[in-house]
């Protein structure tokens, strides 16, 4: 028998699994799941569980709450930011692509900044179009946001339709594309902006 103590340190502090539980105690994962169920102790979701087994040193990341006028104008910009640009739909992971350098520069100061989110653990997707040198696009990239060439993806090459004016000068060196594999920072800023939506009179 466990004591429900000993259970719920187990699960809920030390976020062990079931399974983990069960080796421990040498029973089945059905006993723990019963144990679990008698001591009222509820069950982490699947994605959850997940998360945890993805993650089994704690959260990669740290959250800091804005505090300073200056900290509240980069988390809202930031926000707002992958509010227009970010890619919502993908609910695993922090997705968001630019042409300008300044705009993405500001999305890593806000990951950095609020989840401790550290450049050199980001993955990066450039998509141009085939008049463009992938080489010299790759090198403005990591030099306007100081990325180093092993953390892009396979470069995405598109057929130029000879496009001329403005946005043929802002895609001079393609579409990059921030990615962190997290869904728990997803959920977050994905959250942060329902919030948001809330507050704006429609």
């Amino acid at each position: 028998m466990i004591s429900h103590a000993l259970l719920q340190k187990l699960y809920l502090e030390d976020k062990k699994s079931v399974s983990v539980i069960a080796r421990e105690f040498n029973c089945s994962e059905n006993k723990i799941n019963y144990w679990l169920k008698k001591y009222l102790i509820p069950k982490r979701s699947i994605s959850d569980a997940v998360y945890l087994q993805n993650n089994p040193k704690g959260d990669p990341f740290i959250i800091k709450k804005p505090i300073t006028p200056e900290e509240w104008f980069l988390y809202g910009m930031g926000v707002g930011l992958y509010w227009g640009e970010g890619n919502k739909m993908n609910n695993h992971a922090v997705r968001l692509g630019n042409t300008d350098p300044d705009l993405l520069k500001k999305f890593l100061e806000f990951l950095h900044t609020f989840f401790n989110v550290e450049p050199t653990r980001l993955k990066f997707g450039l998509q141009i179009f085939n008049d463009i040198d992938p080489i010299l696009a790759k090198k403005f990239w990591c030099a306007k946001l100081n990325l180093e060439s092993k953390q892009f993806q396979k470069v995405i090459v598109s057929k130029s339709l000879h496009k001329k004016g403005t946005y043929r000068k802002k895609s001079k060196y393609g579409v990059l594309t921030i990615y962190f594999s997290n869904t728990k920072l997803r959920d977050i800023i994905v959250g942060a902006i329902e919030e948001l939506r809330e507050k704006v009179p429609m």
